[in-house]
Parts: C-alpha cells; structure tokens; sequence
C-alpha cells in the first residue's frame, strides 16, 4: 500500500501490476484493532468493510485519517492495491497524478472539502469519480463537514457526491474516555493505574488525539527517567 504524505521524501512502489511511484510517501501501521470503537461508532467499521463507496465525516479529531489508513492497510494486507491521499498535503503538487488511478481497487481521499471553490480540483475528482465507476475502483471520502454542506462549485461533482452512502463518527463519549484511555495504554504495554487515568480524563483535553500523544510522552518520559508513570509525572508533563 502506498500512503501519500510529505514527512518522508522516497519512492514506494504499490502492490499494483503499473507499479506506480511517487515521490512523496510516508508509511503507516494504522490498524482497526488500534482504534477505539464505542458502540455509537460500531457501524463505521462495518461500512468501511462493505465494498460500497462511502463518504465519512465526523468533526476534528474522530479518527477519519486513521480509518482511512487502517482500511488501507487492510486492502494491502488482502493483495489488493490501496491509495491515501490527504488533499491537506497534496493540493500543492496539482492534480495530474490523479490520471489512470482508477485502476486500484480502492482510493482513500482525506479532507475532500479542501478542494470546494478550486475547479481544477474539483474537475479532476469529478473525472477521477467517472473513471473509478467504469473501472469498479472503490472510493473513499472524508471530512469534516456533512457532505451536504460542502460549497463545490461544480454541480455535477455535488450530484456525485449525493450518490455516495455516507456515515457519521463521533467523538469518544464523555464517559467512555477512561476506558479508551486504558485501552491506549494497553495497546502499548503502558502500566496506568486508575488513579493516573482520572487525574488524565480531568486535567487534559478531553479528546482521543491529544490523550493519545500525552500517552505516547508519558511513555516516553518515564522510560527516559526509569520512574513509573504516577500523578507528579503526570504533572511534570502537563
């Protein structure tokens, strides 16, 4: 699978038979089993599964990219050939990559409503769209607005856009965040008590993003300085 990015400057060819290259790229282990999925979000999963194109939205910070990366990975993991594309990070390079990619069996497009108001891009997914039809390559969106409410000028990208199945995810209940914060933690063999996690739900942002990289330099500091992760660590980081 090839995941589009900038932080690494290489070439990585797809598990595709064209053997398409591009000079941007950064690898990603995103994975389902990685990610927190309360029951409100249970049929995310299941429509990322189906074989229908899908448009996901969700307000910042649900986890969008890493669903896109995860069934990506998925795809990879399955022989099949599998492209992200995070519209924030490419828009510069211009549309002209977008042409013959419709010969993959699935296209991720992150942040698709960066592209509202801009005709060459919309006209090149609009194109891209058609061709992923004829071809039977799966499309998948995301943003974070609903897409009714995405300002495309062009019309018949917003009739194509309608067509598409579209599905809500929600941020991480209130009441949940202990028990997703645990889960983080286990993921990466982290020992966090219960009282260290509630000092975590009531004295930082309470979403999975932030959480997830104070976990990550938690980790990182205690390993650092050969002390447990308690309270006054806690506190020396936040």
């Amino acid at each position: 699978m090839l995941i589009i990015g900038l932080k690494i400057s290489r070439f990585i060819i797809m598990n595709n038979p064209q053997q398409l290259t591009f000079p941007w790229s950064k690898p990603s282990r995103a994975s389902f089993n990685h990610f927190f999925m309360e029951d409100i979000n249970s049929g995310v999963k299941d429509a990322l599964l189906e074989l229908d194109d899908l448009f996901l939205y969700g307000i910042h910070e649900t986890g969008k990219s890493f669903l896109l990366q995860s069934i990506c990975n998925y795809y990879a993991s399955n022989k099949k050939s599998a492209l992200y594309i995070p519209i924030k990070e490419v828009k510069v390079y211009g549309t002209n990559f977008l042409d013959s990619l419709e010969n993959l069996d699935l296209i991720c497009i992150d942040d698709i409503d960066l592209i509202a108001g801009d005709n060459e891009w919309e006209i090149a997914i609009f194109n891209l769209i058609n061709s992923c039809l004829i071809s039977e390559c799966r499309l998948i969106f995301a943003s974070n607005l609903n897409p009714s409410t995405i300002n495309f000028n062009l019309i018949d990208l917003i009739s194509r856009i309608k067509k598409v199945d579209h599905i809500e995810i929600f941020p991480v209940s209130s009441n949940k965040i202990p028990e997703a914060i645990k889960f983080v933690a286990d993921l990466r063999s982290i020992n966090l008590g219960d009282k260290e996690i509630k000092y975590l739900t009531t004295h930082s942002k309470r979403n999975m993003s932030d959480l997830v990289n104070i976990i990550n330099k938690l980790d990182n500091l205690s390993l650092q300085l050969k002390r447990k992760i308690t309270i006054p660590l806690i506190k020396q980081l936040i």
